[in-house]
């Protein structure tokens, strides 16, 4: 277990725990969210292997912007990391405020190619590795009767979906249908749910750079080599054409600090950052309603909410 800046002083705001964060959406959020005053757990794989450069860095940050920001080694693929990851975390700063979901691996190629091992793979990164993450922090939640859990989804579950991503758009679909679900689950408990929702930023992350390729290198040559041929670099070029120029995916992480720093009670279900305008937010906008009345109609509107008072449910 390898946390940094042990038994340095809680900051006044939420502790925070932050997954995958060592690139991308999650650095930045954890970033954005230990400069807005709050205790935030950078968690990664390998904190004392390839990481820990990474580790090094965020510490040196940390100390010279005044920010509290830890980092924890946390591999959502397993079970025993988890665990333990929560545990260091609870030993070191007591109650957890806020879970932010974020770990996550994207590939990118014809869905044919990719074998059935490489879905369930990706799979268990973007929606299992959630579940062991809820598992393991959803009883103190529960104790503590608030919490918010905030995933960040992507609008390739509902918007306009380019072809080649088929796996990654497959988990994301997964992972925000158990957030839907989970959602309703634990209003009752006080416990809030929000989805911030980003569109596909072709810059400024390694997401395309570091996507997986197919394992099945025949299926994926037939086709390189058939109609399809030269598919994969139209979708590219012409998906990075749709993104405006000024497109940060630093606005992902001023959004989740916004969902944060938002009282409770009043946070949105559902945040959209999408420069491209896939029409996902559309999509979304009509099955939240579509949900929201239906709970209302068999009589169960107060899930859509969390509840104020703390359950008196003994654990």
């Amino acid at each position: 277990m390898s946390l940094n800046k042990q038994k340095v002083p809680l900051a006044t705001g939420s502790t925070i725990l932050v997954t995958g964060a060592s690139s991308g959406f999650g650095l930045m959020a954890a970033r954005a969210l230990a400069g807005a005053g709050h205790t935030v757990y950078a968690s990664m794989r390998e904190t004392q292997g390839r990481n820990a450069p990474r580790v090094a860095e965020i510490a040196q940050w940390s100390s010279a912007t005044s920010s509290d920001l830890r980092t924890v080694e946390l591999d959502v693929q397993s079970e025993a990391s988890v665990a333990a990851a929560i545990a260091a975390i609870q030993q070191q700063s007591g109650d957890l405020d806020v879970i932010v979901h974020n770990a996550g691996h994207m590939v990118f190629g014809p869905a044919e190619a990719f074998t059935p091992e490489q879905f369930a793979q990706l799979y268990d990164v973007n929606v299992l590795g959630t579940q062991r993450v809820n598992r393991a922090v959803l009883p103190l939640l529960r104790r503590q009767g608030s919490g918010l859990l905030l995933w960040v989804g992507s609008t390739s579950h509902r918007g306009g979906t380019p072809p080649w991503l088929a796996p990654y758009f497959a988990a994301k679909a997964a992972m925000d249908a158990l957030a839907v679900s989970y959602a309703g689950e634990l209003a009752r408990w006080g416990i809030e749910t929000s989805i911030v929702v980003p569109g596909a930023f072709t810059q400024g992350t390694n997401h395309f750079l570091h996507a997986g390729a197919p394992a099945d290198q025949q299926r994926q040559a037939d086709y390189d080599t058939g109609p399809t041929q030269g598919l994969a670099d139209e979708i590219l070029t012409n998906l990075a054409a749709c993104e405006p120029p000024d497109a940060a995916p630093e606005s992902v992480a001023r959004a989740i600090v916004e969902v944060v720093n938002t009282p409770r009670g009043q946070r949105p279900f559902r945040v959209h950052i999408d420069p491209s305008d896939d029409g996902c937010a559309v999509v979304g906008a009509v099955a939240d309603r579509i949900r929201a009345e239906f709970l209302r109609r068999i009589n169960l509107g107060d899930l859509l909410s969390p509840r104020q008072k703390e359950p008196s449910h003994e654990q």
